[in-house]
């Protein structure tokens, strides 16, 4: 915490000797050069927040070694709190806008173009015009963009497309619904369009009659309501706190094209007759690799917010990832797909452990999951085809896979027994199934495999796992 006390005056800023320069200076040093699997509870952004002398108890410093007042240490309790919960339970993912008197002042079927209030001529339109720049921020971090208005479409697009101090552009949303049906409507179709949940949804209004509707039909989704003051917007946004990343890949910045491209992918498959046909002509290209310190970030984001695809929902930090890169009795490997319409990313993350069994080791798969947007592309298929080979380099005669229901992954019941597996136990609480490795044929697809990076270690793992 930064001392609150004038001393040395302004020269405190000239000098590392001074109090307050030196405690900047080393809490800078350490956010910066933090290991990315280390998380940081900031004292003193809360102590700011705040006030410095209202964060001071000096009293209780020297009578019990109380660092600060005791109203920072409950914010302290609670930002800890609510860091915790973020290693378990990722970050708000769409962000849905209201437009009139959101985006900017007045009614835009009413007003026309020319009569909103947008940009640096007025004090409102531009704090309508900072909101925007935020907004767009949040794009650049991997949050998804969308739009459900009550309005003609043809002009609410239209500030998006003709007035030049929009800094919110058409190609920066993944979904724009600008019609007359209920906003509840539009966003249980934009979940269904995207394939994401409601409880990833944000839904951003100032009118509470339509937060209200939002909130009775569609609970999952979590709510603001915007205050009569646009110069607040950005803050009231910042401090709902639904989109704090705990590390930003570069998956992340590219995540609105991502969507964009998959919607082109939507368009030609409603034109295919043959899905074999449609598949061989998306010329994806696959690229399978272990586990290691550049993709630790991305893995750990998706082991922590994978919920549909997702077999077992186990939950790791990325110091745990990089434990498993090194660990010679698992095989932990990610999949990358792109094809001709762009780059997916990582969009796979499989983790198995070479586990005793009966006859002889076993290949256990602990982690399963996948990104929803490469369902149906025969990703599935192309996981087991390696996860058999591995299995045989392991020399493992069985492959284990477990099935933990959650009230999220109901889509994945089925996987293991339509992938050949035959049950082998099951409770309320989870389900095992079997596979022979020595009788599973890979199945053809139309993936091509263009590179394993971890195919020299495949030997090693095999020779220095312990049973």
């Amino acid at each position: 915490i930064l001392p609150g006390g004038f001393d040395p005056g302004a020269y405190r800023t000239r000098t590392l000797a001074s109090d307050w320069s030196f405690r900047k200076m080393v809490n800078l040093e350490l956010g910066l050069n933090a290991p990315p699997y280390v998380h940081l509870c900031d004292l003193e952004f809360l102590a700011y927040r705040r006030g410095a002398t209202a964060s001071e108890d000096a009293r209780g410093w020297f009578e019990t070694k109380q660092p600060c007042a005791p109203d920072l240490l409950a914010d302290i309790a609670k930002e800890i709190a609510v860091l915790v919960r973020g290693f378990r339970k990722g970050h708000k993912k769409v962000l849905v806008l209201d437009l009139d008197n959101t985006l900017w002042g007045g009614v835009v079927g009413d007003d026309g173009l020319e009569g909103i209030e947008i940009g640096d001529t007025s004090p409102r339109g531009e704090a309508f015009k900072t909101f925007q720049r935020y907004i767009l921020s949040l794009a650049g971090r991997g949050i998804l963009l969308a739009v459900s208005s009550k309005n003609d479409h043809e002009k609410a697009i239209e500030p998006f497309d003709k007035h030049p101090e929009m800094v919110l552009r058409p190609q920066h949303f993944v979904s724009f619904k600008a019609n007359w049906n209920p906003k509840s409507e539009n966003i249980r179709e934009m979940a269904a369009e995207l394939n994401l949940g409601l409880d990833s949804f944000v839904f951003v209004d100032d009118n509470p009659a339509e937060i209200e509707i939002v909130r009775q039909f569609l609970p999952e989704v979590s709510t603001i309501l915007l205050g009569p003051d646009p110069a607040a917007y950005t803050r009231e946004l910042q401090d709902s706190r639904y989109f704090e990343p705990r590390s930003i890949t570069a998956e992340d910045a590219g995540r609105t094209a991502q969507y964009r491209q998959e919607a082109e992918r939507r368009t030609l498959l409603a034109s295919a007759t043959d899905m074999d046909a449609y598949l061989a002509s998306l010329e994806m290209e696959a690229t399978l690799r272990e586990f290691n310190p550049i993709d630790a970030p991305r893995i750990a984001q998706l082991i922590n917010k994978s919920n549909q695809f997702n077999l077992t929902t186990r939950r790791r930090t990325e110091a745990e990832v990089l434990e498993l890169a090194g660990d010679p009795g698992a095989a932990a490997f990610t999949i990358r797909l792109r094809d001709r319409f762009g780059d997916h990313g990582l969009i796979a993350v499989i983790i198995a452990k070479i586990v005793p069994g009966k006859g002889g080791p076993v290949f256990e798969i602990d982690t399963w999951l996948m990104s929803c947007r490469v369902l149906k592309r025969q990703v599935e298929q192309e996981t087991l085809n390696e996860i058999a080979r591995l299995a045989r380099l392991h020399s493992c005669a069985e492959i284990r896979g477990v099935y933990i229901p959650t009230a999220k992954n109901g889509m994945v019941r089925d996987l293991y027994p339509q992938m050949g597996f035959r049950p082998a136990s099951g409770s309320e609480t989870h389900t095992e199934y079997l596979l022979d490795t020595g009788a599973y044929e890979a199945v053809p697809t139309q993936i091509r495999i263009t590179g394993r990076s971890y195919e020299s270690r495949s030997s090693h793992f095999a020779s220095t796992a312990s049973f």
